[in-house]
């Protein structure tokens, strides 16, 4: 069939049959090749650069769309006025609020990723969003980043795999996941300009395994290049990290997109690989500028240095690919489906994330040879509820993650639905108002009264749960800046440690992305590790408070007893912060667990840990071969059984360690995992594929991933220092 297109200022006519690029039918480089063959300079150049706050245009002229985005690793973010920071005000743009992603780490549930990213992007896609920004992929590299909530935690495979789920997940909706921030934002001090300096080894081994995931299993579409520089470049627009490695090495074919304001130099943006420049001229969450959309670096500017002849136009043609490229797979994709609104089955896996996330930190048998956990009904006639997270909406505040939730279920509503007139409560702190860019000073006399009513409840207490640790608020849990101190704010410590003095039987519930100081541990009796729940998250703490639900979740990251123990503390301000110009990340490959193991440096609870209602027995690791060779896999088999006397979930982990190299390796890494589900009684056999990829370092002066032949350790254990059995085989090349 012939077709013809007779084009200029007016809508094209279309004659004898379908044009190539509208045809669904055609693979997707075909219809891309021939919509670049109907546009002007003008037109492919336009692109790249936004026109509206969360939208870049498409070609209105040949009838292609442009794309919408939207904030929101953990919910669909409420709609934004076109060309302000305000919020529109629609009536019909809440969401359902999904638990953070340090929350989806804890579940180290991959089943679970995967209906996460189905959900959030039904609901991405019912709002008729091309692009969600998320998932969070950056490595927990010191307890002060105020979004480490919104990231996978400190391990680098834990992140990979179950970031992977997730893109996927969201993608199937025909909505492109956007992967961030790329790469090294590991803070939130001085993110727009900090200088980081870190060796290719580490780069490879730690800050880029999950990204590369993303990429080349998850297939993501987008990817958000970060704020900060790296070796003196900003990461938008960065050589290494974009040409090179993203679309050299591991070939993406999507386009990266600014983080808004990431952008700052025309031919950099050009020629080093940024594909979507958006929100240049604000700060990144709360400016506006009088400029108008075609003064970005890819705007006139861009256009003047390609008539100029600095810019050649393969780079051009590349860039307009990459952006055609996605507005097929997203939004002139006819194929996709509706969508859906918050509804109960988005609820329910928010619910499902939540109770498979949460943390058991600490449950000692102190009184009457029982721990206070679970709560039995009827067995306290006045329980005192403590803390104002236990009455605040915690989608609120943050930055970029702020929700507006259809439902918000808070932990005092849900224990008052459990436990009815047994429930009193009293504040005890309070955390001010969710801001972005300040924070509320409390009036000492507010503190005072607060303090001083609760612990008078106390007394007359017979069980305290205390909600309490940090919120969403600037400082603390909260992009653009990092908390100024490794304490609880708001005078907690004195709250929880006057209660202690008066009554003995705390259940004492953290809140929180984050690791905190905790000089009060050895009085506390029953812990939890709580994060930031979402729309159900007061009914899934208070369900497994009860024990309806057995927690099972792990921890993604290392609490160090002290700050100063953190690798990225430890040898100074150059370091972390830095110098306010440039840091240097001296600790290199040993992050988190790696560094504890190496150093011989007890966290307070170690990587991998959590605690349950029920007990596990471990069989001894039996390996189906004492040698590995290239090219060949062996098996690692390890029995777990349920010795207690209710249902429970238990992670197994297995790390390898390399016994004798050439260059220094961590004691042990992270090389799978398997979450097993058991009754009473019951055992299974759970198995782990070991290959030559599993043994491997980056080695820098060959830039290739090196496995050296010799003996290797298995070490199957419930937490990274909780090691239950080991076995050895030797590696030959």
């Amino acid at each position: 069939m012939i077709q013809t297109i007779l084009s200029g200022k007016s809508k094209p006519i279309i004659v004898g049959g379908v044009l190539a690029y509208l045809n669904d039918n055609l693979p997707i480089e075909e219809r891309v090749k021939d919509a670049l063959s109907r546009m002007t300079l003008e037109e492919k150049t336009r692109l790249s650069y936004a026109d509206g706050r969360f939208s870049t245009p498409g070609c209105a002229r040949l009838g292609i769309p442009g794309l919408m985005y939207s904030d929101g690793p953990h919910g669909v973010r409420a709609e934004i006025c076109w060309n302000s920071w305000d919020y529109a005000g629609w009536t019909n743009d809440s969401c359902t609020a999904f638990p953070a992603l340090t929350c989806l780490a804890s579940t180290w549930n991959p089943v679970l990723s995967k209906a996460y990213g189905v959900a959030i992007g039904e609901e991405a896609l019912f709002r008729n969003k091309s692009v969600l920004l998320g998932p969070g992929v950056n490595i927990y590299r010191t307890p002060l980043n105020g979004r480490n909530f919104e990231y996978l935690g400190e391990d680098p495979y834990l992140a990979a795999r179950m970031c992977v789920p997730y893109i996927q997940g969201v993608q199937e909706n025909g909505v492109a996941a956007c992967v961030k921030h790329y790469a090294l934002n590991n803070q939130e001090l001085w993110r727009n300009h900090i200088d980081v300096q870190v060796s290719d080894r580490a780069l490879y081994e730690i800050y880029l395994p999950a990204f590369k995931a993303a990429v080349m299993e998850g297939k993501t579409w987008t990817i958000m290049g970060a704020y900060n520089k790296v070796r003196g470049t900003h990461a938008a627009h960065n050589k290494l990290l974009n040409n090179d490695i993203l679309k050299g090495e591991w070939g993406f074919d999507g386009c990266v997109v600014t983080d808004w304001g990431a952008a700052h130099d025309t031919y950099e943006a050009a020629m080093y690989g940024l594909d979507l420049e958006l929100g240049t001229y604000t700060n990144g969450l709360t400016s506006n500028s009088d400029l108008g959309y075609n003064d970005y670096y890819l705007g006139d500017a861009y256009l003047r240095m390609i008539k100029d002849g600095k810019i050649p136009m393969e780079v051009v043609e590349e860039k307009a690919a990459r952006v055609l490229r996605l507005i097929f797979r997203t939004s002139m994709n006819r194929n996709k489906g509706f969508g859906a609104m918050a509804n109960e089955n988005h609820e329910e896996t928010a619910y499902r994330i939540a109770t498979e996330g949460i943390v058991l930190l600490k449950n000692e048998p102190r009184f009457d040879k029982k721990p206070l956990l679970p709560i039995q009904k009827g067995a306290y006639k006045r329980i005192l509820v403590v803390g104002d997270n236990a009455i605040r909406n915690l989608m609120m505040g943050g930055g970029s993650s702020e929700l507006k939730p259809k439902k918000v279920i808070t932990p005092l509503d849900a224990l008052k639905e459990e436990f009815g007139d047994c429930i009193t409560f009293s504040q005890g702190y309070v955390a001010g108002r969710p801001m972005f860019d300040r924070a509320d000073v409390i009036p000492q006399s507010v503190v005072d009264s607060l303090y001083s009513a609760a612990i008078e409840e106390a007394k007359q207490a017979d069980l305290v749960i205390f909600l309490g640790g940090l919120n969403k608020n600037y400082q603390q849990d909260c992009e653009g800046d990092d908390r100024k101190t490794f304490e609880l704010p708001f005078e907690q410590n004195r709250l929880i440690k006057g209660i202690l003095d008066v009554n003995q039987k705390m259940v004492l519930v953290l809140t929180s992305g984050n690791a905190v100081d905790m000089p009060w541990i050895e009085k506390v009796p029953s812990l939890i590790q709580s994060w930031y729940l979402g729309s159900i998250g007061g009914k899934a703490l208070a369900d497994v408070l009860i024990g309806e639900i057995n927690p099972s979740g792990k921890l993604p990251f290392s609490y160090p007893v002290r700050l100063e123990d953190c690798p990225a503390h430890f040898y100074g301000e150059i370091s972390y912060p830095g110098d306010s110009i440039r840091q240097e990340y001296k600790e290199d490959i040993l992050v988190g667990y790696r560094w504890y193991d190496t150093k011989k440096i007890k966290p307070l609870f170690p990587f991998g840990y959590g605690l349950s209602y029920t007990e596990f027995q471990y069989g001894k690791p039996v390996v189906s071969a004492t040698e590995l060779k290239a090219g060949e896999s062996l098996e690692v088999k390890v029995t777990v059984k349920n010795t207690g006397k209710v249902a429970g979930k238990e992670i197994v982990q297995l790390y390898i360690g390399d016994e004798k190299c050439s260059v220094l390796r961590p004691v042990k890494e992270l090389k799978d995992f398997y979450k097993v589900e058991l009754q009473p009684g019951e055992e299974q056999e759970v198995a782990f594929t070991v290959e030559r990829d599993d043994l491997t370092f980056f080695d820098d002066e060959r830039h290739e991933w090196i496995a050296e032949p010799g003996r290797f350790k298995i070490y199957i254990g419930r937490s990274s220092e909780d090691i239950e059995g080991t076995a050895t085989f030797m590696y030959c090349d």
